[in-house]
């Protein structure tokens, strides 16, 4: 049970109007020592409030200091410069910044714009001089390299309500091991450069994200964990809008601490390349407590993908257990859902049908304890055995990839088209919905190493005719309404149909 703290508003005792420190908004003055003099004596003079009137306020990096509360007028707009030299650095570099505050927030209804385009082509220019180097592997600056707009580090009672924030040259906001954030109303358009996540929470206590809309080249919102002895516990995130060129809300990966008791409710999701929900450890993170409901999706590539792997070889694997998907509704494409981005999402390594869900625990520590209520998904089908194809035959032969970069598409083909299911133990279904627009090769849904399988009213529609679950490796399998194919190793490959009585228990057989 999620128990918020207060989080606390900042009284407006007094305000400050940055003219009066020499601050113009004509958009081409430098207005950074007047804007964070305003800021400085707001701190400690008892004038809480920090007002940026109509105006475009071009300025460097900022910083935020305890008791104060900078309110962004209407028609106001802080504008980035775009010089890199202009950015301070925290943990990273940003435009506003904040480390160990408390009571602090940005507020009103006016913009604060990152001129991502302008300053990544500083940045480029600075590649060019030697002065920023590229990763070894890599083809762009390291994300530490190119400046957000926002960043709060170990801050206390922080309210960010009804700003725009815009064009970032990499994540737009981050918020790390604070506690009692409040995120109300805001809007992110942020397409402008690779890794414009929307709002980044990493190992951050008592969180409320609420009526936001997220517009951003890269994950929506996602939470993260750094640190082993943290961890993102008691987040709410409701009423919540996102469209996304990766995925729309996501854990992970940065993953080594874990993500508990976190309730998400009322999420709607549009054009978003990857999954509408992520659910992702593999750095030795506990996922637990995990409640996700009322999602709207259309046009995503994966309705959920829920995932525990091994990346980090210096711990053992972590967990994933106690997690609740319920009443959804997703539409997942036939062609790309980020059409029309300014970024695409990366192109698959490997060539394979559209994926199905999927839910894929590690081969020594599973998947604990999910339960699917109330789930409708439509598929587009066409699975081409000419594009890429798995046959039942060779599900064992399915590549664990336990250290790869978690992604729904990390396995290449899939061998099921609506839900594939590995290593799990428990795993309750509850009115499940699957329409399938055109056939497709593959069964609806395929079970490997899955213990204690239970279902109720299983429901295949569309243009397969044939319901099917193909089981491999498992244990006590109840289902209703699905013919099952059992599979089992010997010298040769056996099917045993389930005939007339869907319904059976099925022990593993030796490989």
């Amino acid at each position: 049970m999620i128990s918020l703290l207060p989080l606390i508003a900042i009284a407006s005792i007094s305000t400050v109007d940055i003219r009066q420190y020499g601050a113009v908004g004509d958009g081409k003055t430098m207005c950074t020592q007047a804007i964070q003099k305003a800021l400085d004596e707001a701190a400690t003079a008892g004038k809480r409030v920090v007002v940026v009137p109509a105006g475009r306020y071009l300025t460097g990096s900022l910083h935020l200091k305890s008791h104060v509360e900078l309110h962004i007028d209407k028609e106001a707009v802080l504008l980035g410069s775009p010089y890199r030299k202009d950015y301070d650095k925290g943990e990273w570099y940003s435009l506003i910044l904040a480390s160990k505050a408390n009571d602090i927030a940005i507020t009103g209804e006016g913009t604060v714009d990152g001129q991502g385009v302008r300053l990544a082509q500083d940045i480029l220019r600075m590649i060019d001089a030697g002065e920023v180097k590229i990763p070894p592997k890599g083809w762009r600056a390291n994300a530490t390299d190119r400046p957000q707009i926002l960043e709060i580090d170990d801050c206390r009672n922080v309210r960010i309500e009804g700003v725009t924030a815009k064009n970032a040259a990499c994540w737009v906001q981050t918020y790390r091991r604070c506690s009692n954030l409040l995120i109300k109303g805001i809007k992110v358009d942020s397409k402008t450069y690779w890794n414009n996540d929307g709002i980044d929470v990493v190992d951050c206590r008592n969180v409320l994200i609420t009526g936001c809309d997220v517009d951003s080249d890269d994950d929506g919102i996602c939470l993260k964990s750094d640190d082993r002895k943290l961890a993102c516990e008691n987040v709410v995130i409701e009423n919540c809008k996102v469209r996304s060129s990766a995925s729309a809300i996501k854990f992970g990966t940065a993953s080594h601490g874990g993500f508990r008791h976190i309730r998400i409710k009322g999420i709607d999701v549009r054009d978003t390349f990857r999954s509408a929900i992520a659910l992702e450890s593999v750095d030795g993170g506990i996922l637990e407590d995990i409640v996700v409901e009322d999602v709207h999706a259309v046009n995503t590539g994966n309705a959920f993908f829920i995932r525990l792997g091994h990346r980090n070889l210096r711990v053992p694997p972590g967990s994933v257990r106690h997690v609740v998907l319920r009443n959804f509704d997703v539409q997942v494409p036939a062609g790309r859902p980020d059409d029309g981005y300014p970024f695409h999402g990366p192109i698959f390594e490997e060539p394979h049908n559209i994926n199905p869900s999927s839910i894929v625990g590690h081969s020594e520590v599973p998947i604990e304890d999910v339960r699917l209520e109330h789930i409708k998904i439509r598929m587009p089908g066409g699975g081409n055995k000419a594009v890429a194809y798995r046959p039942l035959g060779l599900l064992d032969k399915m590549p664990e990839r336990a250290e790869f970069y978690p992604e729904f598409s990390m396995f290449g083909e899939l061998p099921a088209w609506a839900l594939y299911m590995r290593h799990v133990r428990g795993l309750r279904i509850l009115d499940l919905q699957v329409i399938l627009d055109r056939p497709d090769y593959r069964p609806a849904f395929v079970a490997d190493d899955v213990w204690n399988l239970k279902s109720d009213t299983i429901a295949v529609r569309g243009a397969d005719p044939t319901p099917m679950l193909a089981v491999l490796q498992c244990k006590d399998v109840k289902v209703k309404g699905v013919q099952i194919n059992t599979i089992t190793w010997g010298k040769r490959l056996v099917i045993k149909r389930a005939g007339a009585n869907p319904r059976g228990r099925h022990k593993p057989s030796p490989r």
